[in-house]
């Protein structure tokens, strides 16, 4: 029998798929995310480990599991994971991209509709010690027609985000390494301009790059500095993106008014202070979060894994390996 670990629970249609293959496999049931020891002691006799984003597997974990052939993550991104030690060891590592994407735009979008009109704000209010009635002045926010809209990173999330937005009448700035073909920027009614100017012109900056060695703190001091004392910040992407200690210094001292994260720097904790400004929006990693788009991110980990063990192409292999 096939060996197969998962290090979380997986959506029904996941185990579903591998009951129907007839594959062995065993799932973390306990509370909270898996331990990198209990990971370790489980994995020994695995050929297969499906772990979500939270679970870290590094060279001790890999080296652990002699006979591990796939290591399926469950999600778009797998910084998770030592992926170069892993091709070095012939063991596949797969992801989970596109099925995330309507998913994780959609929570960008209302995102920014909350911190432009200040939802988030008056729900606290009406929690607590509500308010005395509809006043001219009272509660303000802003509109999202004719604002510029700044996109660094215009992958599918990135395009998915600019068709939602130019329904509200926002104008699309966008950065990345290479610009759209013409015909797609016509399609989204999106301009390519240097990162700089995207970043001092948006009234709403949202990030939707990858994690990488160039990436990693985008957004420092001085670009908070650039950017308009009106401008919010989104980070639905990858926490390590912005310098939290700058980005909470730019909030306190009003360089910028606002932001939304869904992503940490230090996931899962939360830089000390965020939590204390009320134009600050913070919310668990849940980008991807709906019924729809994890049973999608199951379907392709189970499907990669019955792959593996009858013979047959493994999709969405990010670390260089060929599938023979």
């Amino acid at each position: 029998m096939s060996k197969i670990y998962l290090s979380a629970k997986l959506p029904e249609l996941g185990t579903k798929l591998l009951k129907e293959a007839a594959l062995e496999y065993t799932v973390y049931e306990k509370a909270g995310l898996i331990s990198k020891k209990e990971l370790i002691a489980n994995i020994v006799d695995c050929e297969a480990l499906i772990c979500p984003l939270s679970t870290q597997v590094d060279r001790d974990v890999i080296d652990a599991a002699p006979a591990l052939k796939l290591i399926a993550n469950f999600g778009a991104g797998f910084n998770n994971i030592d992926t170069a030690y892993a091709k070095e060891k012939n063991i596949y590592v797969t992801n989970t991209p596109v099925v995330s994407t309507n998913a994780t735009a959609e929570l960008t979008a209302g995102l920014i509709l909350a911190l432009s009109r200040r939802i988030v704000e008056g729900d606290h209010l009406m929690h607590d010690e509500g308010f005395d009635g509809w006043a001219p002045l009272f509660f303000l926010g802003h509109e999202l027609k004719n604002k510029t809209l700044g996109i660094i990173g215009m992958g599918q999330i990135g395009q998915a985000l600019a068709q939602m937005m130019r329904a509200f009448g926002m104008k699309i700035l966008y950065n990345q390494r290479h610009p759209l073909t013409s015909e797609l920027e016509e399609k989204l009614h999106a301009t390519y301009y240097p990162q700089a100017e995207v970043i001092q012109q948006a009234d709403i900056l949202t990030l939707h790059a990858p994690l990488t060695e160039d990436t990693r703190h985008l957004l420092t001091s001085k670009t908070f500095d650039q950017m308009k004392d009106s401008a919010l910040l989104i980070n639905a992407a990858r926490g390590p993106l912005i310098d939290e200690a700058a980005l909470l210094q730019a909030l306190k001292a009003k360089k910028i008014a606002g932001a939304a994260l869904d992503v940490y720097e230090f996931e899962p904790e939360v830089t000390e202070g965020l939590k204390d400004l009320p134009n600050v929006i913070l919310t668990p990693h849940i980008g991807n979060a709906s019924v729809e788009a994890r049973d999608q991110m199951a379907e392709i980990v189970a499907k990669n894994a019955i792959a593996l063990f009858e013979g047959k192409a493994i999709k969405h292999i990010v670390n260089g390996l060929d599938r023979a």
